[in-house]
C-alpha cells in the first residue's frame, strides 16, 4: 500500500465556505442551462444549439435548392466550431428540425432516413444529407447586413450570431420544449399565415390584448393534425398567463364494411404520441379485458396514418367505443402550454401570446433600423468613390498628366482636385475603357439613384410610422408563402367540443358485462362470484367468519354499501376480488371508521328510492343517487344519535311501511308520512319503551304484507286483514299476525 499522499500547504491554501462555494457555483450551472441550453429567445424561437445549426449550414451554403451535403459535414462543423456539447446532441437536434411531425414548418430539408412517427430513430449521420429549407433562409435573411450582434465563439477563433434576425414567427409557428434548473418551457406550434394576420392587426392595434387576438389565432396547429377539444375560456385564460394546455384527440371516421359490418379508422394522433407504442398499449388494455367493446386494432400505416379499430359487435355505438379508447389511451393528450422564454436573450419570463407576438415585432423593426442603416453605410461609401469618379471626367487630360509624369500621383490628384484618398484610388484603380462618355452618363445615373435610395433611407429611419409599415409589407409578404391555400400552409389541427357524454355510460363501456354474485360475509370480507349463483349456502369462509350478505348483479354496476355510522361508499364492481379465495376486506377499499361495520349493502339503480333506518326507529326515504360517493370517505347519509347505529336501507317500492321491533310489536303506516330527503336524522317510524326497530319493510297495500319463515313458506297477510295493525308513524304497534317469523325480520 503506497505512502498517503500529503494535502497541500497553507500558505497558497483559500478558505471558502462550502455553503458559498456549492451557491456560487450552482448559480452559475443553473444560468448557463437556462441561457444557453434550455430556453428560446423569444425574437427567433431558437436555442443556441439550433441557432448554430442553421448558421453553420449558412457558412456551408447549404441554401434551399443547392446540392445536399452529408449531415456529418453539417455536425463536424458546428461542434468544432460553434457547439463543443457532444456529436450527438447536435445531431438529435438537427433531426428533429427536419421531421415533419415533429416540426410544424421544418427548418432542414433531409434525404434519407430521419426516423418516423412510429418513434424509430434516424439513420447515423453518415448516412444522411442535409440543406435548409425557405423557413430556415427567412430566419437568416439579412444576417450579413448587420442586422444582428456577433459574439466570439467558445474558443475565440470565429463569431457566431447572438440570435438571427427571424423574418418568419419561429417561436409560437414551431414552438418550443425544453427543461432547465428550476424552470421548464413548453410552447406548441401554430399556423404562420394566423401568426401575421395577428401580427399585422397588433401592428395597426399596438393595445390589443391576447384574448383578442384569438380571432386570428384560435389555437395551437400542430403538424399531425388531431382535434383539440379544449373549452373556448381555458384556451382564453391559457393564452393570456402563458400557462394551461389543450386536450387533443385523434381524428377518426366510421367505415362500412357491407352487410352491416363496420370499423373506426384513426387517420391523426395527437401530437407528440409516439403511434407504435400508443397500439402496443391498446393491445396491453385489450388483453387486460379493460377494453370490452374493441375487437382488433390493426395498423394499416403507410405514408400517412391509418389505424382500424374493429368492434365487438356490430351493434356497439362507434362514439361510445370511441369515448372509451379517449379514456385509457392516447388516442386523447394534452399538450402543456407554458411560454418561458428569454425576453431579449437574457431574461427568463412566462409572456401571453400579445406579448411574444409584440416581441417579434419589435425584433423586426430592431432589424429593418440596422439593415437599413448599414445599407446607408454602403450608399455613403459608394457616393464618395462616385462623386471622386465624376471629378476625372471634368478634365481628363489634366488627371492623365498627373499620373503620367508625377512621382505621386495620389497625393498630386489628392491636392490638386481636393479629393479625399479612397477617391483619389479609386480614380487610380479607373480602366482605361471606363473612361468613355457613355461611362460618365452611367455613374451619373447610378449618383441620382442611390442619392433617391439613401433619401428613401433617411425618411425611413425618421419615421416610426414607415418603420412599422416596412415591416407590414415584409410580414404580408410571409403570409403569402404561407397562405392557407399552400400545402405547408393549411391549417391541419381543428376544433371541436366535447361529445355530450351524459347520457352514456362510459365506465359501462370500460368493463365487460358480466353477470356476478357479491358475497359479504360478517366481518366485512367482500368478492364477487362468477354468474347469478342462487345457492350460496355451499360458499366457504375464513375460521368463524359467516355469510351476512349476497345478491346478484353485474361487473358494469356500482354498489352502495351503508355503514353503522350512517355513512355511504361506493364500490365499482367491477374492482371486487375474485371468488377463488375469501375475497378482501371491504376496509381496502373504503375509508370504513374503526368502530363501524356494514349496516346495508346493495346495487346501485338510478333513480331508486331507499328506507334508511337506525335501530332507535328512526328513518327517512333517499334517493340512491345522493347516496353514490366519488370518494373513498364516502358521504354522511344518516345521521345517528349516540348509542344508535344504522341498521337498514331497503327499497322504497310500495305505498306502506311496515316496521317491527325487537319487543316484537309490528306496525304499519303509509310511506307518505316518512319525509324524503337526501341526508339527515329523519323521522320517528316506531315508538319503544325498550329496544330498537327489528326489520322494516316498504310494500303494496293491495298486494298484502308477505313474509318468509323460518321453514322457507311465503306468507302473505292480504290489505283488509292488516286494519289492526294500520296506525300512523311513531305508534308502537302491536303483536303480529299468526306465523311471523321468531326472527322478528320478514325474509
Amino acid at each position: 500500500m503506497g505512502k498517503p499522499v500529503d494535502p497541500p500547504s497553507g500558505e497558497d491554501a483559500e478558505s471558502i465556505n462550502l455553503k458559498d462555494a456549492l451557491e456560487e457555483r450552482y448559480l452559475a450551472y443553473a444560468l448557463s442551462t437556462i441561457m444557453h441550453r434550455a430556453l428560446p429567445d423569444a425574437r427567433d424561437g431558437l436555442k443556441p444549439v439550433h441557432r448554430r445549426i442553421l448558421y453553420g449550414m449558412r457558412l456551408l451554403r447549404l441554401d434551399p435548392g443547392t446540392a445536399f451535403k452529408k449531415s456529418a459535414k453539417v455536425v463536424g462543423d458546428v461542434m468544432g466550431s460553434f457547439h463543443p456539447h457532444g456529436d450527438q446532441a447536435i445531431y438529435d437536434a438537427l433531426v428533429r428540425l427536419a421531421q415533419d411531425f415533429a416540426s410544424r414548418y421544418p427548418l432542414v430539408d433531409g434525404q434519407g432516413n430521419f426516423g418516423n412517427i412510429d418513434g424509430d430513430a434516424a439513420a447515423a449521420y453518415r448516412y444522411t444529407e442535409a440543406r435548409m429549407t425557405e423557413v430556415a433562409r427567412l430566419l437568416l435573411d439579412g444576417i450579413d447586413e448587420d442586422t444582428v450582434d456577433f459574439r466570439p465563439n467558445y474558443d475565440g477563433s470565429t463569431e457566431e450570431p447572438v440570435v438571427l434576425p427571424a423574418a418568419f414567427p419561429n417561436l409560437l409557428a414551431n414552438g418550443s420544449q425544453g427543461i432547465a434548473v428550476g424552470m421548464a418551457t413548453s410552447i406548441p406550434p401554430h399556423n404562420a399565415a394566423e401568426l401575421c394576420d395577428a401580427a399585422l392587426y397588433l401592428i395597426d392595434h399596438p393595445q390589443t390584448t391576447s384574448e383578442q387576438l384569438l380571432a386570428f389565432v384560435p389555437g395551437p396547429d400542430f403538424p399531425t393534425g388531431g382535434i383539440i377539444v379544449e373549452k373556448r375560456e381555458q384556451i382564453v385564460e391559457a393564452y393570456n398567463t402563458g400557462r394551461g394546455g389543450f386536450r387533443v384527440r385523434a381524428r377518426w371516421h366510421k367505415e362500412d364494411s357491407g352487410r352491416g359490418q363496420w370499423s373506426v379508422v384513426v387517420t391523426e394522433i395527437p401530437y407528440g404520441v409516439g403511434k407504435s407504442r400508443m397500439i402496443e398499449k391498446i393491445a396491453e388494455l385489450m388483453a387486460e379485458r379493460k377494453l370490452p367493446l374493441v375487437a382488433d386494432v390493426r395498423d394499416e400505416s403507410a405514408e400517412d396514418v391509418r389505424v382500424v379499430f374493429e368492434p365487438r359487435s356490430r351493434t356497439v355505438d362507434p362514439a361510445l367505443m370511441m369515448e372509451s379508447l379517449f379514456r385509457l389511451t392516447d388516442l386523447e393528450a394534452r399538450v402543456p402550454l407554458n411560454m418561458n422564454v428569454l425576453m431579449g436573450g437574457t431574461v427568463p419570463r412566462v409572456i401571453g401570446l400579445a406579448e411574444a407576438l409584440r416581441a417579434w415585432l419589435d425584433h423586426r423593426r430592431d432589424v429593418l433600423q440596422r439593415r437599413s442603416r448599414h445599407r446607408m453605410a454602403a450608399i455613403d461609401r459608394r457616393l464618395e468613390i462616385l462623386r471622386g469618379l465624376l471629378v476625372i471626367y471634368l478634365d481628363l487630360d489634366e488627371v492623365i498628366r498627373i499620373i503620367r509624369e508625377e512621382d505621386e500621383p495620389k497625393a498630386e490628384l489628392m491636392r490638386t482636385f481636393e479629393l479625399t484618398e479612397i477617391q483619389a484610388n479609386a480614380i487610380l484603380d479607373t480602366r482605361l475603357r471606363s473612361l468613355r462618355k457613355l461611362e460618365e452618363m452611367e455613374l451619373k445615373r447610378e449618383l441620382d439613384t442611390l442619392t433617391e435610395e439613401r433619401a428613401g433611407l433617411d425618411a425611413l429611419l425618421a419615421s416610426e410610422g414607415k418603420q412599422w409599415k416596412a415591416v407590414a409589407k415584409q410580414i404580408r409578404d410571409v403570409r403569402k408563402s404561407f397562405s392557407g391555400e399552400t400545402t405547408l400552409g393549411r391549417r391541419r389541427t381543428s376544433f371541436e367540443d366535447m361529445p355530450d357524454t351524459a347520457g352514456i355510460d362510459i365506465t359501462e363501456a370500460m368493463v365487460e358485462r358480466e353477470p356476478i354474485t357479491v358475497i359479504v360475509s360478517k366481518k366485512g370480507w367482500i368478492r364477487a362470484l362468477k354468474g347469478h349463483v342462487q345457492d350460496v349456502s355451499a360458499v366457504a369462509f375464513k375460521g368463524d367468519d359467516a355469510l351476512a350478505f349476497s345478491f346478484h348483479t353485474e361487473t358494469t354496476a356500482k354498489i352502495l354499501a351503508l355503514a353503522t355510522n350512517g355513512k355511504a361508499f361506493t364500490l365499482d364492481a367491477s374492482k371486487l376480488p375474485g371468488g377463488r379465495g375469501f375475497g378482501d376486506p371491504i376496509r381496502l377499499m373504503v375509508d370504513f371508521d374503526d368502530d363501524a361495520e356494514i349496516a346495508a349493502i346493495f346495487p346501485y339503480v338510478a333513480g331508486q328510492k331507499r328506507l334508511l333506518v337506525s335501530t332507535d326507529g328512526r328513518g327517512f326515504v333517499a334517493p340512491t343517487d345522493a347516496l353514490v360517493a366519488n370518494t373513498r370517505k364516502g358521504k354522511l347519509a344518516l345521521n345517528v344519535d349516540a348509542g344508535a347505529k344504522a341498521v337498514l336501507a331497503v327499497p322504497a317500492d310500495g305505498d306502506h311501511v311496515a316496521i317491527v321491533g325487537e319487543n316484537r310489536k309490528l306496525l304499519v303506516f303509509p310511506l307518505a308520512q316518512v319525509a324524503e330527503m337526501s341526508r339527515g336524522k329523519g323521522v320517528r317510524l316506531q315508538r319503544y319503551r325498550d329496544g330498537g326497530v327489528s326489520d322494516a319493510k316498504v310494500f303494496a297495500l293491495a298486494d298484502g304484507l308477505t313474509w318468509v319463515d323460518t321453514s322457507g313458506r311465503t306468507w302473505t297477510v292480504k290489505g283488509e286483514d292488516l286494519r289492526d295493525w294500520i296506525a300512523n308513524r311513531a305508534d308502537a304497534g302491536r303483536l303480529p299476525p299468526k306465523g311471523f317469523p321468531k326472527t322478528n325480520r320478514f325474509s
